[in-house]
């Protein structure tokens, strides 16, 4: 290894360790304040806006995005935009989150007196407890850090890492009073594979119908493989006379039969099944289908509904394909 690429990591740990000890400060500030802003917010009738400037903005923009799509209805507003048209985005029921490092953003400074007239709760997120936006501030986040990763300590670093941070830790505390669930995240993200993994169900993804294999239970050995082999699954559902599933005939039953020298016209189904199977409510999501057959190493499953009749069976490939792994 030569030295400029000696030189290269040394940098890069010492970065990274710098916006670390930045971080595990910030453990140490979430109090009494911090409560009090998840207080607030949980309270507020409104929105959150949250506002900055520079790379301050960058990670206020990111911070509304998490707020939003963990269930507080949230939106970054830019500072210079709102001086120009924009604040007439904010109504007097929004909280208002305001960042800077510094505490004396001018561009966010203008805005103080128009947040106070309007009558919005600010929460700021500033790296200087004396500083006049906290001061202004009903509750200020201090996100202040020792050290810029920056070796001139002048590009903001690790005081942008240590906000996004106190920003994350307000999100997640605000998610988990709220309640908010797998689904409700699911219906802010309902485009890709996140809104596939979260709301698809297994009725959505199961073959049904005339593609469901299944016998009654005194069907002989020889019915039960002919319904396998058509329908591909490598096994077949059994029923009661209510249609209710009392087993399952798999491949690895088949081999098992024919070691033990079964006479496959003249055994019931009934009597060499697996019983109780594995199965999936038709209201499961289907993530947890999956989670099923990779934890017991199977590639179908079948389905039932409320009254434990089948009703379908989900393949491993149809989760696959869904999107769902």
């Amino acid at each position: 290894m030569s030295n400029s690429n000696n030189a290269f990591i040394t940098s890069g740990k010492r970065a990274a360790e710098k916006e670390s000890n930045a971080v595990l400060q910030i453990i140490d500030r979430i109090g009494e304040d911090f409560a009090r802003a998840c207080e607030i917010i949980l309270a507020a009738k409104g929105r959150v806006i949250v506002t900055g400037i520079g790379k301050s903005g960058h990670i206020a923009n990111k911070i509304a995005a998490t707020l939003a799509s963990t269930g507080t209805p949230a939106f970054f507003v830019h500072p210079g935009e709102a001086s120009h048209g924009d604040f007439g985005m904010i109504t007097r029921d929004d909280v208002v989150i305001t960042i800077s490092n510094s505490g004396s953003t001018n561009e966010l400074l203008t805005l103080i007196p128009m947040f106070k007239r309007l009558g919005n709760t600010i929460i700021s997120f500033s790296g200087n407890r004396k500083s006049q936006l906290a001061e202004f501030a009903e509750v200020n986040l201090d996100v202040s850090v020792e050290e810029e990763a920056c070796p001139l300590n002048l590009s903001p670093t690790s005081s942008t890492t240590a906000t996004l941070v106190m920003g994350d830790a307000l999100a997640i505390a605000l998610l988990e009073a709220r309640g908010f669930s797998s689904e409700d995240f699911a219906f802010s993200h309902p485009g890709g594979a996140l809104g596939k993994k979260l709301l698809l169900r297994t009725r959505d993804l199961m073959h049904s119908g005339a593609e469901l294999p299944k016998v009654q239970h005194a069907a002989l050995l020889s019915s039960a493989l002919t319904e396998m082999t058509s329908k591909g699954f490598g096994m077949t559902t059994i029923v009661d006379e209510q249609d209710q599933l009392i087993g399952i005939f798999t491949d690895g039953d088949l081999r098992r039969c024919v070691n033990k020298s079964i006479d496959l016209n003249s055994t019931v189904v009934g009597d060499v099944m697996t019983a109780k199977p594995l199965t999936v409510d038709d209201e499961s999501l289907a993530a947890e289908a999956l989670k099923v057959m990779e934890e017991n190493k199977i590639t179908a499953l079948v389905v039932r509904n409320k009254h434990e009749c089948p009703v379908g069976v989900v393949h491993m490939h149809d989760l696959l394909r869904a999107g769902i792994y």
